[in-house]
């Protein structure tokens, strides 16, 4: 296939960012061409991209959940200049879906109850789409219609039914979207329902759902990733088998956020009471990033990663964030929490650090250092070994303690230290 040059696609001010669609063919053909940057570098770096067929102004995605959450948000999402939007998980009926307030709880860097600290951690107690499926189809065939070739992908969630799954397919397919995520991984909410994390956790289950799901739809589908379960690897290796063309990682982790130790009651608290949610925001990032470095690692190996994407999700609030996630095999960067806390103008400066980023390593594009990083993982043993014949080469003593037994109970901070790397 001959190579398009992407300086040619956006030499004008009225730039469109197209969808190449074939509707009605199967795997792999949902996939629409791919454009390859050209050999020429060029003073200011490229930031648009092409996965799955989808042509992107930027990597940077408004991940599923309240900055997605209907017409209006998603409008001013596009009007920033985000890449593409991942709206709010639908479902066929959404008057099973009955959210509180409060449902969020914040972590500051600090003492229990600080007011003060820096946030390092969001618990969301939130659960999918409670408006009307129809509502929120017709705001996708709104925004399709002003936004012709932006992208929009269809966040979707349905019970252990094929005949509704596929239906749901059906019906946001209708409107003209460009995508479709399937939340395998909300991790609260109706999992007695084999909804959200309860399909993700199962392979098996996964399997099922996920044939169902690539069977009937005409558009990319990527499967999103759970946090909570052993070795994410599996659910991702699954879902691509079963015929997804991406995976995104990761969702939020289940956890309990805190207890308020004036009143001994749980946080987010409605009514004195709680219940385990999602967590997200900086805290979870070096998480992420080792999911999604084991990921990478696994498509690289077993598929051809350049024929699959992957989605990074996970604390990013800064271009050397998402940086980091490119790094280890991302294709795009999720951003949700960080726009809950930020606002959508954020992604101006993530654009602005993620350029700074490519310019100090001479990065024309994405491509040029995407999985750059994934070399320099290896296993301990090997670590062990680099490290025992360096030290030999250079004839040069170990930085920090030689041994467990030479800990002192004096100096245990200061050893601590002689022995980090940043």
């Amino acid at each position: 296939m001959a190579s398009l040059n992407l300086n040619q696609i956006i030499s004008n001010s009225n730039t469109s960012f197209a969808v190449n669609r074939r509707p009605g063919l199967r795997l792999p053909s949902r996939i629409g061409l791919r454009v390859l940057a050209s050999a020429s570098a060029s003073a200011e770096p490229d930031l648009s991209i092409t996965v799955n067929g989808l042509q992107m102004p930027n990597p940077f995605v408004i991940g599923s959940g309240p900055p997605g959450t209907n017409y209006t948000v998603m409008k001013r999402a596009f009007d920033e200049g985000w890449g593409a939007v991942v709206a709010k998980t639908v479902s066929l009926d959404a008057a099973k879906v009955i959210n509180v307030t409060p449902r969020y709880a914040r972590l500051r860097a600090g003492a229990n109850g600080s007011a003060k600290g820096q946030i390092i951690g969001w618990e969301n107690i939130e659960l999918i789409s409670d408006r009307p499926l129809e509502t929120m189809l017709k705001e996708f065939k709104q925004l399709k219609a002003l936004y012709p070739d932006r992208i929009l992908i269809a966040s979707i969630m349905e019970e252990y039914n094929k005949a509704a799954w596929e239906e749901l397919i059906d019906r946001v397919e209708e409107t003209g979207i460009d995508a479709i995520e399937v939340n395998f991984s909300c991790p609260h909410g109706m999992p007695e329902r084999k909804m959200g994390a309860a399909v993700g956790q199962d392979c098996r289950l996964l399997e099922e759902v996920c044939g169902w799901i690539n069977a009937k739809a005409t558009v990319p589908v990527w499967a999103k990733m759970t946090p909570n379960i052993t070795d994410i690897t599996e659910p991702a290796r699954v879902a691509l088998r079963s015929g997804s063309e991406g995976v995104s990682a990761i969702n939020t982790i289940m956890s309990v956020m805190g207890i308020d130790l004036r009143t001994l009651r749980p946080e987010p608290c409605v009514e004195g009471y709680s219940t385990p949610g999602g967590y997200s925001c900086k805290a979870v990032h070096p998480i992420a990033l080792g999911k999604v470095m084991s990921i990478a690692k696994m498509m690289k190996s077993e598929f051809n990663d350049k024929d699959y994407s992957l989605s990074g999700i996970g604390g990013v609030e800064t271009g050397g964030d998402a940086a980091e996630f490119i790094l280890l095999g991302a294709n795009t960067v999720q951003v949700c929490t960080g726009v809950m806390m930020h606002g959508y103008g954020l992604v101006k400066r993530l654009c602005e650090e993620l350029k700074d980023f490519m310019k100090m390593h001479n990065f024309s594009s994405i491509e040029d250092f995407r999985g750059a990083s994934i070399e320099y993982f290896t296993t301990h043993t090997e670590l062990v070994r680099m490290q025992q014949e360096a030290i030999q080469q250079r004839k040069a003593v170990r930085k920090g303690l030689q041994s467990d037994k030479d800990w002192t109970g004096d100096g245990f901070v200061k050893e601590t230290l002689s022995m980090v790397s940043n």
